[in-house]
């Protein structure tokens, strides 16, 4: 048996979480919304036998018997789907910046417990920068984080453009609510190199350094979580202490399901959003929730 599930934006994102979910055990995308006819997207899911829908958010309300919602729209429209998809009992994973539900990062935190109808899986920076500052803060407290999240100009979208301030401000809330960072700031850089770069984050941590074995330790377990649902996460320099602080970079490889390896951006936060529906779905499964 298989939940049913949505996709509301047909843009990269929603073409690769298309792409994810066909190879999954336990969940089945049974109709993919839009609002502009010709979009790519809903070409694509037409030509695989995908019901579609130019009524955005109101066609996929209008089908029975969806169990989760995959938004990859945009912070704004989220903030208007969130309730009627919460009024329909439909939960919802949202690959937006909009941060209505708590952040969700599968290697940390996945919030699946005590009701929660909608999860928010913060970021492509945060999803690859939040585990290694929750590693680092295992081991001792982390003061301050501070992150550079570095993508190639062509694997952003529309939607990454216009939500970059949201992009920020989400990724550094994360850094400290889930990543356990005192304080936090993020940054992004579209590079424009050719040939397009990998996504690659630094990460700086201003902590106690003095226990760098512990912390490196720490550090590659954690990678090894993160490895679990997205293959290409991986190290790009080893941790070390520098003064004050630590610093680590992470690259990550896409699996190139829709895009090319080097949008790692986008592979990493869609992998993301499938463990956590994957893990929602088994529990529903099970009777662990409803």
């Amino acid at each position: 048996m298989k939940l049913r599930t949505a996709i509301v934006g047909p843009g990269n994102i929603g073409i690769d979480l298309m792409l994810k979910i066909a190879r999954s055990e336990h969940l089945e995308l049974v109709i993919m919304a839009g609002i502009v006819p010709d979009s790519h997207g809903l070409k694509l899911a037409e030509e695989r036998g995908i019901k579609t829908t130019i009524e955005g958010i109101h066609g996929i309300l209008q089908e029975a018997n969806i169990d989760i919602v995959f938004d990859a729209t945009g912070a704004r429209a989220h903030q208007m789907h969130a309730p009627l998809l919460k009024a329909a009992g439909i939960f919802a994973v949202d690959l937006t910046p909009a941060a209505v539900g708590p952040y969700c990062v599968p290697a940390v935190e996945l919030n699946l417990g005590g009701g929660v109808d909608n999860v928010n899986m913060v970021t492509c920076g945060g999803q690859a920068t939040v585990p290694i500052v929750a590693a680092i803060n295992q081991v001792v407290p982390v003061e301050y984080a501070e992150i550079v999240a570095t993508i190639s100009s062509k694997s952003a979208g529309p939607g990454t453009r216009q939500n970059i301030d949201e992009f920020t401000e989400t990724t550094r809330s994360a850094l400290i609510k889930v990543g356990g960072a005192k304080e936090g700031k993020a940054i992004i850089i579209l590079n424009p190199a050719e040939p397009p770069v990998m996504m690659r984050n630094t990460i700086y941590c201003k902590c106690d350094t003095r226990n760098i074995d512990k912390i490196k330790e720490a550090i590659n377990a954690m990678v090894t979580k993160v490895k679990k649902y997205v293959p290409g996460y991986h190290l790009k320099i080893e941790p070390y202490a520098d003064g004050e602080r630590v610093v680590a970079m992470v690259e990550v490889e896409g699996a190139g399901d829709y895009l090319p390896k080097y949008s790692g951006n986008l592979d990493i936060i869609t992998s993301a959003a499938i463990a956590v529906a994957e893990r929602y779905a088994q529990n529903k499964l099970k009777g662990v929730n409803s």
